[in-house]
């Protein structure tokens, strides 16, 4: 460990030496502005730009500049964009010349599949003007669609305990809007043409937009920009946009009805004399859009069976464990309605609803939300009622949340939100949040953010309030955060998630990104960076500390190398089995360890890639080793597989134990719209395999036809399984 230390040291004393800080003092006042051209007839969108008569008319724009590998240099390849609208669509396409358009790079052709590593043109509309919030289009070569909604210019919670990506954090890739993309590819590289109707999205009539474009030559791992970003920011930093002039939009109107046929088949093993039960369901949702900036849904059975299972996780400490929500519904907007501290005080969780405490359905009758904007407030109403399932002790519930967020010039915010669930059948059975929550904006550089909640509910507690304060600052190449939260005793969100109940916690982070001064270095970005965090209950006792020491090497050839040291305490009040049933008892005390850690990536661009952690180290005075494998391979543009192994092993005083979790992800996408899915899961604690197979048949906006079906067995025995059958379908009722 010592010697583990002692490189550390060292790698961090030679890069001082070595290497300079890239400028980022570029004109970041002066912001790029583009004009969109009126039409008034709409060009063939077919990915032929270069021979369309109608965008031959319109000038294009080219000036990109590299953010990697040579930061401020301009782009190595010329990217022509050209910006156009009639009364009813919103038109982008991009001539990408490539001097070698046989080695483009494309992974995966599934719609939202990931274009961090492929040939790539992506672009983000700022609607609203208001430098904060977004909508994000994407495509590769084969005309993947890609699209996404962005609020707090994507900055979210990024600490160390969310076990998983999820939408909450300022980035909703889920969403699904309705439009198209088409692409070619030729000897002079690739064009894409993108049609977007002005009914998918929300804005306000006669006003610019901010816009930012971004491009990904991924032979040379180049990423460019149209408004350049400085180091550590990307395409979500809206208040760095340029400016898009030129448009006289007003609202075409928007009423779409998506109603879904379902069929299902379920066998339960568990039940005395399991036997197969047939059942079909209907249902389906209405949008209408009241203003051009917000939005009223409204959905009756809500259903979501062609939603992929979660990934398996295991619990191997005394806290709750993070789940994001997948379900399309509870997807749009959802930044709108998210207040507290994404994945440890998260004031709504959307999972709360249809979803019971161990993780069973409990059907959704209905509700309505209405969300988005009145000029620069923030409108978010939701309510939903769910029914009751008396084997589960589940009565008849509503759930209702008001929330209003008014942003001020500057990226600045003020907000207040009140959240409600109501028990149906009785009168003591309810539980409330409200909460207030703001942001200062510093100038371009710095924020200062924070909320105060307090819960009611029929219990006899105390404290039962929360809060964080925090302060960011994101320049020159420094990320620095500093915050402290607080959870009383009684605080109870029933309709939130709260990682662990009644603490105090200090954290901070120093992050900097140290780029090579000269262009040919091999090395693309140095990332020193030290983080702690401390967990204390309200006697004063710590129960958890995590002193983080990190350096991250990345190659401009895609290999990524982090290694790091953490320093760890452990204060256990009460005993409990770490376990989970093997009992492996760890008994109260004080814990303090010293672990290495490790993380490698090869080049993800490549048809296989790898990625290993290992952490090795103390652990409530014994050893652990937690060891993640995983492997990717990719062939050509159809097939994508992903196999990952997570092996821990835990040697302690009070006994020994494994717990290990394999996970294989297989694709295969007949066409971008046209695709088979699998997921299989191996859980070694629950002695739990599960298998999720998918078929789509993707039509608008991720409406279909879907074919599910999950097989389960615990302990070699058959636990349930289904097959169900769904189709969905979107009716434009204005068009």
């Amino acid at each position: 460990m010592t010697l583990f230390k002692n490189l550390i040291f060292c790698s961090f004393c030679c890069i001082s030496v070595s290497v300079v800080s890239q400028s980022t003092n570029s004109d970041l006042n002066t912001r790029p502005v583009a004009e969109a051209q009126a039409l008034t007839e709409a060009p063939l969108i077919d990915g032929d730009v270069l021979n369309d008569p109608i965008w031959q008319t319109i000038a294009p724009f080219d000036e990109m500049v590299q953010a990697q590998p040579n930061f401020g240099l301009p782009a190595t390849e010329r990217t022509e964009i050209r910006i156009a609208y009639t009364s009813e669509v919103f038109f982008i396409s991009a001539v990408c010349y490539d001097a070698n358009p046989d080695g483009l790079v494309v992974s995966d052709a599934r719609r939202d599949a990931d274009l961090d590593n492929t040939d790539a043109f992506i672009f983000i509309l700022d609607t609203y003007k208001d430098s904060q919030n977004g909508f994000v289009f994407g495509t590769n070569a084969l005309g993947v669609e890609y699209d996404a909604q962005v609020d707090n210019e994507g900055q979210g919670n990024f600490n160390a305990n969310r076990q998983q990506g999820g939408t909450i954090g300022g980035f909703n890739l889920n969403w699904d809007g309705s439009w198209e993309v088409r692409t070619e590819v030729g000897e002079y590289g690739w064009s894409a043409e993108f049609a977007i109707p002005l009914r998918t999205l929300r804005f306000q009539s006669g006003r610019d937009w901010g816009i930012n474009f971004r491009r990904n030559i991924r032979k040379t791992n180049e990423i460019t920009y149209w408004a350049p970003m400085p180091v550590g920011l990307d395409l979500k930093r809206l208040s760095l946009a340029g400016t898009l002039t030129g448009l006289d939009l007003r609202s075409p109107g928007n009423l779409k009805l998506i109603p879904y046929v379902l069929g299902r088949m379920e066998k339960d093993f568990e039940v005395t004399a399991p036997s197969t039960e047939w059942s079909a369901d209907a249902g389906g949702d209405l949008k209408y859009s009241v203003t051009p900036s917000l939005t009223l849904d409204l959905t009756y059975n809500t259903d979501f069976a062609q939603v992929e299972v979660d990934d398996q996780q295991v619990n191997l400490d005394r806290f709750n464990l993070f789940f994001p929500e997948k379900r399309p519904f509870f997807l749009e907007n959802a930044g709108q309605f998210s207040v507290g501290s994404p994945g440890e005080v998260d004031l709504f969780f959307s999972r709360r609803i249809g979803i019971g405490d161990e993780g069973n359905i409990v059907p959704i009758i209905g509700g309505a939300r209405l969300s988005g904007k009145l000029n620069r407030t923030n409108i978010g109403f939701l309510s939903m009622w769910t029914e009751e399932v008396q084997e589960e002790g589940v009565e008849e519930n509503n759930f209702t949340l008001a929330r209003v967020n008014h942003e001020f010039k500057g990226r600045s915010a003020l907000g207040a939100v009140i959240i409600n669930k109501e028990g149906l059948q009785s009168d003591d059975n309810f539980n409330r949040t409200l909460a207030i929550d703001g942001k200062l904006g510093l100038g371009k550089k710095a924020r200062l953010a924070g909320f105060y909640a307090r819960t009611q509910d029929p219990n006899d507690t105390i404290n039962e309030r929360s809060f964080k304060f925090q302060a960011d600052y994101n320049w020159n190449n420094w990320e620095l955060n500093a915050a402290y939260t607080e959870v009383g005793q009684g605080f109870n969100p029933e309709v939130g998630f709260l990682l662990r109940t009644a603490f105090r916690k200090p954290e901070a982070r120093v992050l900097y990104h140290l780029r090579p001064r000269n262009p040919d270095a091999k090395i693309l970005e140095y990332r020193p960076h030290i983080s702690y965090r401390s967990y204390w209950n309200f006697d004063n006792f710590l129960e958890t500390s995590f002193l983080h020491i990190d350096n991250h090497f990345e190659w401009k050839s895609g290999l990524e190398i982090h290694t790091g040291v953490n320093v760890t305490t452990e204060g256990v009040v009460d005993a409990f089995d770490i376990s989970r049933g093997k009992n492996v008892i760890v008994q109260p005390g004080t814990y303090n360890h010293v672990e290495s850690q490790i993380v490698f990536f090869t080049n993800r661009s490549h048809p296989f890639s790898v990625n290993l952690r290992s952490v090795i180290g103390g652990s409530f005075g014994g050893t652990r080793y937690i060891e993640s494998l995983t492997g990717r391979l990719r062939l050509g543009d159809k097939f994508n597989s992903e196999v990952t192994f997570l092996y821990n092993n835990f040697q302690l005083p009070v006994g020994n134990f494994t717990a290990n979790i394999l996970r294989s992800q297989l694709s295969y996408a007949f066409r971008p719209n046209i695709y088979l899915q699998g997921l299989i899961q191996h859980n070694t604690t629950d002695k739990l395999w599960a298998a999720n197979l998918r078929f789509g048949w993707l039509q608008r906006a991720n409406t279909g036809l879907f074919v599910v079906w999950n097989y389960n067995l615990q302990d070699g025995d058959p636990l349930n399984n289904s097959f169900i059958v769904k189709y969905t379908r979107m009716f434009d009722l204005v068009r």
